[in-house]
């Protein structure tokens, strides 16, 4: 049995955000409940205070509390 890869069905989009206020970025695949990891570059980020992970069927969302320029 071969397995069936998981794909973007919807991709990240650039957002632009207000300083302070929370970012909400999602994406959506082609499999639901596939294991999603969010990345910075090389790091990868943990669910805090900062960075919301959630994820509901095939849409997983990284929701960015107190947005600062450095999470660009």
């Amino acid at each position: 049995v071969l397995a069936v890869p998981v794909l973007f069905k919807q991709a990240l989009e650039n957002m632009e955000m207000e300083e302070g206020k929370s970012v909400s970025l999602r994406c959506e695949l082609t499999k639901a409940d596939a294991t999603v990891v969010w990345k910075k570059g090389a790091a990868t980020l943990q669910a805090s205070a900062k960075y919301e992970m959630k994820q509901k069927g095939t849409v997983a969302e990284l929701v960015i509390h107190n947005a600062e320029p450095e999470d660009a």
